[in-house]
């Protein structure tokens, strides 16, 4: 007597069996495609010509939090506030999320689909078919279904693990891309407070030198009523005034400007930023000779770039796999019967699984197009990445530069303040005492403005040039190495 089918258990079947070796076969088989290997980058050790001490390579670290070393409470709650409330970097957030539901997806193809299924018909059968039903057959049929399905494609030429690979690197782009906004959005509140700071310092300036000026009308208009002024005198005092007063009004408006800025960055419409003076800002520590050239690679762009470099690189390995055959497996289980009541019976059991495999034959091209795709993306990203490299080898570079030269020029600045603020002085007195014409004393006065006013501005820069340095960096620079101290020698230490 034949075995039923359904007392054959399914476990014990040699298709059962062979499906096992299929798909143990797909978990230590091969992947097509190229595997990911990091571009070598042609980049000194150091960005100065002072060799890099030995340790300290190892010891250079990135620091996140750079704003702090400006050691001003009023710049890291806005930055701490643009951080949470930026809209630019929200959006880059729910980008990252989306991102992780991806990788989760392809995550997910490793494993069987399981599906529940139900169905129930009620339904007339025919008695013209050219098979005629017998006289015993219900003419009315019922039938009642119920189990779970299941599908599984066996990843023997690595398909799914290249897409897994592609997925979990778009993930970690996206992150990094998020990381990128933090340390722009960062820069950008800086660079606005510094901007917002060098307005108040001028206007403070701006504004002592319009009662000096007021002062010195007074002056001019008690020595023409004396009759050592001339009417000359008072109109060059008035002009000079008049000037001031201009340069008052357009620095309130620089202000306010910045201000807005900040208000846009940190999500507050209504922010209302007391005076200061970007004077009294310190100026962060300068970087130590021999800066690794391997603090790149804590560049949030930068290692944006590498991960979209071995997403696309993986993708030619999907691309490759759909030129071989494809095997699936499929199962399903549960219980049919005529009566809702007999469907889970011992007597209902259903089961079947099988192996299903596609194999391309003629596609005219179709998946060499994909393939020549892939690669000509993965070369896109490959030069994308080489120059994010160069980019931000560069920048760092241009920022030394600046930072170098603009604290010579800010020394200079500083100088020529005090030079001309000494100037100034001493044509008042002479003004006064009569031996000196007024036109001596416009020229100190201008003199000194536009000293103190480019040293204002130099400062900016300097400091500018250091948020540059910064953003340069993916961050500010951690120096965890500490040099050897040498022994003091004393006078019983042979020399």
């Amino acid at each position: 007597m034949m075995q039923s089918i359904q007392s054959i258990r399914p476990f014990d079947t040699p298709l059962t069996r062979t499906l096992v070796a299929a798909a143990l076969l797909a978990l230590t088989g091969c992947a097509v495609g190229p595997d990911y290997q990091r571009p070598e980058a042609s980049l000194p050790d150091s960005y100065r010509a002072t060799q890099t001490t030995p340790g300290m390579q190892e010891a250079m670290t990135v620091e996140k939090a750079w704003w702090r070393r400006f050691q001003d409470d009023t710049l890291n709650a806005l930055v701490d506030r643009a951080l949470a409330h930026n809209y630019d970097l929200l959006a880059a957030v729910a980008r990252v999320e989306e991102a992780e539901g991806l990788a989760r997806q392809a995550g997910a193809t490793f494993f069987p689909q399981i599906n529940l299924n139900g169905s129930g018909t009620h339904n007339q059968v025919s008695t013209m078919n050219t098979v005629p039903l017998s006289s015993s057959a219900p003419r009315i049929q019922d039938s009642r279904k119920a189990g779970l399905s299941t599908s599984f494609e066996i990843d023997l030429w690595g398909k799914l693990r290249r897409a897994d690979e592609s997925a979990r690197a778009s993930l970690l782009a996206s992150r990094y891309a998020r990381d990128a906004m933090e340390l722009s959005v960062a820069g950008l509140v800086t660079s606005s407070y510094l901007s917002l700071r060098a307005a108040d310092a001028s206007l403070l300036l701006t504004e002592n030198t319009l009662d000096s000026r007021r002062k010195t009308l007074e002056i001019v208009n008690n020595k023409r009523q004396a009759g050592s002024a001339s009417p000359l005198d008072q109109n060059l005092a008035e002009g000079s005034l008049a000037v001031a007063e201009a340069q008052v009004a357009d620095l309130r408006r620089q202000r306010t400007l910045a201000q807005n800025q900040l208000a846009l960055l940190t999500g507050q419409p209504n922010l209302d930023i007391t005076a200061g003076d970007l004077r009294k800002l310190p100026m962060p520590p300068v970087p130590p000779p021999g800066l690794p050239s391997a603090l790149l690679e804590a560049r949030p762009d930068v290692r944006q770039a590498e991960e979209t470099l071995v997403s696309y690189n993986a993708q030619i390995g999907v691309a490759k796999a759909a030129l071989f055959p494809s095997l699936s497996l499929t199962g399903n289980y549960g219980g049919e019967s005529a009566a809702l009541s007999n469907l889970f019976k011992s007597g209902a059991n259903v089961w079947s699984i099988g192996l299903a495999a596609t194999m391309p034959l003629f596609d005219f091209g179709r998946n060499a197009a994909l393939i020549d795709q892939a690669k000509a993306k993965q070369q896109q990203a490959l030069i994308a990445y080489q120059k994010a490299i160069e980019s931000a080898f560069k920048d760092v570079k241009d920022a030394l530069v600046n930072l170098s030269e603009y604290a010579e020029s800010d020394r200079a600045q500083e100088k020529r303040v005090q030079i001309a603020g000494r100037t100034l002085e001493l044509a008042q007195i002479r003004y006064e005492a009569g031996y000196v014409g007024f036109l001596d004393v416009l020229d100190a006065q201008r003199s000194s403005n536009d000293a103190l006013l480019a040293y204002i501005s130099t400062r900016q820069a300097r400091l500018n040039s250091t948020v540059d340095l910064f953003k340069a960096l993916g961050g500010g620079w951690r120096d965890e190495y500490k040099p050897e101290t040498p022994v003091a020698m004393d006078a019983s230490t042979p020399k």
